[in-house]
């Protein structure tokens, strides 16, 4: 029986991979939660009510404890990855964080983990309100991947889709394009990764088995330039979209990006994971929330 901790475990794919981890039936499972967001595992999980962000508190909350693997899916800043080390220092077999396509510089050609070497990246520390989400992203695996005494891989996800996206950055575009609301796309042809949420769940469970450390990029195979995820989107709702290269903030698109920004999944996928067609599951998504929208099958 493995011994797991999931820091961000009750919605979207971290709510997902606690229901994997239970399904599997081979992991005993512990949540972190601040008691904010309910969950339905019932007396199947341990909870430990504590804030991320509380870094004594968290500490004293862990403390005696060990696991096989932590998943850590809310660590925002540099400061946070710096407790972390401290406080699993010894504790754990292995490390996961999750991180972000949002490390690298857009570029047009699919982008690996070399392209952002978190192992060389020069450390600084502070808060997630002294950075930029990218900066503090690139600093936080920079922590952990330089400092941490245990095992630690780094999960680089892009933007992750589901009808639980509790962001609703998939549903902005639905309701703006029913609506005939204008949409702020500034480079059409950019292209962009996605992966889904059950897929993003299924890779981390997958991860915890695995040898792999250091940053991997994780996505579905393909890309799509947001003029083609518009055009699916017109096509299941049978309107077209009225498209604007700039826009009041509020109409702009949460996928506008003014270049490409792709990943290359070769480490994971030497490794032995299979990613899911983006071409398939993709417009099957945009038809499932067109229908909740429209109430037609």
């Amino acid at each position: 029986m493995r011994n797991i901790l999931i820091l961000g475990g009750t919605r979207f794919f971290g709510k997902r991979l606690v229901e994997q981890l239970l399904l599997d039936g081979n992991s005993k499972v512990t949540i972190v939660t601040r008691g904010m967001t309910q969950d339905d595992f019932g007396d199947q999980v341990t909870r430990i009510a504590a804030d991320r962000t509380d870094t004594q508190a968290l500490a004293a909350s862990l403390e005696g404890l060990s696991w096989d693997v932590v998943y850590d899916n809310i660590c925002y800043s540099p400061d946070e990855a710096k407790a972390a080390c401290r406080i699993f220092a010894g504790r754990t077999k292995r490390y996961i964080l999750t991180s972000s396509l949002s490390v690298y510089d857009p570029a047009p050609a699919a982008l690996s983990e070399a392209d952002s070497d978190s192992a060389a990246y020069p450390l600084r520390y502070g808060g997630k309100d002294d950075y930029t989400y990218q900066e503090a992203k690139r600093l936080a695996e920079a922590v952990l991947l330089q400092e941490a005494d245990f095992p630690v891989a780094a999960v680089r996800f892009p933007i992750v889709l589901g009808t639980d996206d509790y962001t609703r950055r998939l549903h902005f575009h639905l309701e703006h394009i029913r609506e005939g609301q204008p949409l702020g796309v500034p480079n059409p042809q950019a292209r962009i990764s996605f992966i889904r949420s059950d897929e993003a769940a299924d890779f981390l469970f997958w991860l915890g088995f695995s040898g792999l450390t250091g940053p991997v990029n994780a996505c579905s195979d393909g890309s799509l330039a947001i003029q083609e995820l518009i055009s699916i989107i017109e096509e299941k709702l049978g309107t077209t979209a009225v498209v604007q290269p700039e826009t009041a903030q509020e109409h702009q698109s949460p996928f506008g990006i003014p270049d490409s920004l792709t990943m290359d999944t070769t480490k994971a996928r030497s490794a032995g994971y299979s990613f899911l067609p983006l071409a398939e599951w993709f417009p099957a998504l945009v038809a499932e929330l067109a229908a909740s929208f429209t109430g037609k099958n």
